[in-house]
């Protein structure tokens, strides 16, 4: 059993798989594993470049304990209060809690008693959107739009799932801060609030009301971790070799090669590699009649300081004053944001030991068009864009962040394309209707009778808990398959 890919959705699948007994080698291109939940070290600064948001930890758990293990005694999850600030263009914030009481409680500082009502049944809303959603539509497998027709089909469209997010957060929340709060996410997902499918609201609920960790020692930690269980349960895990090509015969691959020329046999291979990357392998072409779409990218600042401010939480989402103008000038017009909206992390107010001493890490995610959608030439607007956000950084308090930096790295589309990354977008497809569920690319690829897809850009999709999922998914497929041949 060999998977191409040592990201969260291989390492996630080969845990599943030697829970079960079998044999498995990971083989990944970089010398560490992670994929996209990448790292860097600069001038002793430890940076995550992929996701900074961990959520729903108990699927990370169950990853761990198909081969016995308990993930506590590898990875110290720290709990993040609050999950988020929110701070806006009029100066005012907002702390996002996960704990019913003491975000009822800043409703009705920030918005008043009534928005504090709405805010319960909102929260009561996203909890039965999420009931639903991860039973059926989420943790499920597809294998074509008639397992749609299941009994939480009914219930999904009752709660209003197939209705727009924006308006379906706008029935229980009147104030626009808030509405923000809880419809933003949907941009990662690759469609605005507008346009998203209300079911999106389910993000909303893994970052507002599950809660949001950070485990110490950084993101990496959490592969680290897994890959240490992965050899602890005897699969092998293979860095610096990158798979070049597949070997078939008939219907069944047969074995995988790097670039190097070395061959591996297997009787299943799982590609957790970026969608066209595994279609190439394969050497299978879509046959749909209208082009995947893609998600958004973002420009990525990470910055070493010599200081910081107080005024920032772990993560802090700096909100520009416009607001459906920004969705329109990313995904539509292919165009930068002319009032950003900002991701700030800062994971040294959690970890301190992941800069130096007296030093402090900071990382901003500036959301853009993806290279299919704009026209950028990024190797020479890049430098400009970057003092651009160091400059409203400034302007929204960040005073002197410019003069504080002692390392720093730029990450923009191009670079992410750089990485083998489809349109140089790391959020991979978008989750528009006609990309979610059934409809999006099935994890098993047409006349190929032992080789499963996983990863971001087939289902269940984009984020730190459905990556893991679509690994446990994978492997579930293949014990399937398996036990079908064993029986005939």
């Amino acid at each position: 059993m060999v998977i191409v890919g040592a990201g969260l959705s291989g390492l996630a699948c080969a845990l599943h798989l030697l829970g079960a007994g079998r044999d498995v080698t990971i083989i990944e291109r970089e010398e560490h594993p992670g994929g996209r939940a990448g790292r860097l070290d600069m001038d002793g600064f430890r940076v995550d470049t992929g996701p900074t948001v961990l959520t729903m930890p108990e699927i990370l758990g169950e990853a761990f304990a198909a081969v016995g293990e308990d993930m506590t005694d590898r990875l110290e999850l720290l709990p993040l209060v609050p999950a988020y600030r929110a701070a806006f263009a009029d100066g005012s914030t907002v702390d996002v809690h996960t704990d019913r009481r003491r975000m009822t409680a800043e409703v009705a500082r920030v918005a008043g008693v009534r928005e504090a009502v709405g805010y319960l049944r909102l929260r009561e809303w996203l909890t039965r959107l999420y009931e639903v959603e991860m039973r059926s539509f989420i943790d499920a497998r597809f294998d074509s739009p008639l397992d749609l027709l299941r009994p939480d089909l009914a219930r999904l469209a009752a709660a209003g799932g197939f209705g727009r997010l924006a308006p379906a957060i706008g029935r229980h929340l009147r104030d626009e801060r808030l509405r923000r709060i809880f419809s933003f996410q949907s941009l990662y997902a690759g469609v605005s609030p507008r346009k998203a499918l209300a079911a999106y609201a389910v993000i909303a609920y893994m970052d507002t009301v599950a809660g949001v960790y950070f485990p110490k020692g950084g993101m990496r930690a959490i592969a680290d971790a897994m890959a240490e269980a992965v050899t602890g349960a005897g699969g092998r895990l293979r860095y610096g070799e990158n798979v070049t090509r597949v070997e078939r015969s008939g219907d069944r691959v047969t074995a995988v090669v790097t670039e190097g020329g070395e061959r591996t046999r297997c009787d299943h291979v799982v590609l957790t590699t970026d969608l066209p990357v595994a279609h190439r392998l394969l050497d299978h072409r879509s046959r749909r009649l209208v082009p995947h779409r893609f998600s958004p990218s973002a420009v990525v600042l990470h910055l070493g300081t010599d200081r910081t401010w107080e005024q920032l939480s772990h993560h802090t989402i700096s909100f520009g004053d416009a607001w459906e103008s920004t969705f329109t000038e990313i995904i539509d017009q292919g165009r930068t944001m002319s009032d950003p909206s900002l991701l700030i992390t800062q994971p040294t107010r959690t970890d301190p030991g992941l800069a130096p001493e007296g030093h402090h890490l900071f990382y901003v995610l500036a959301p853009a068009p993806n290279l299919a959608a704009g026209d950028i030439d990024w190797d020479r607007e890049g430098p400009r864009y970057r003092d651009e956000i160091v400059r409203t950084l400034e302007k929204r308090g960040m005073n002197g962040l410019d003069a504080s930096v002692r390392a720093e790295r730029l990450v923009t589309p191009v670079d992410w394309a750089r990485l083998g990354l489809a349109r140089g977008t790391p959020f991979s497809l978008a989750h528009t209707f006609a990309q979610t569920g059934p409809f999006r690319p099935r994890p098993v690829v047409p006349g190929i009778a032992n080789a499963v897809l996983a990863g971001c850009g087939t289902h269940p999709g984009v984020g730190l808990p459905t990556v893991l999922l679509s690994g446990r998914l994978a492997a579930e497929r293949i014990l399937a398959a398996s036990s079908r041949r064993g029986r005939r």
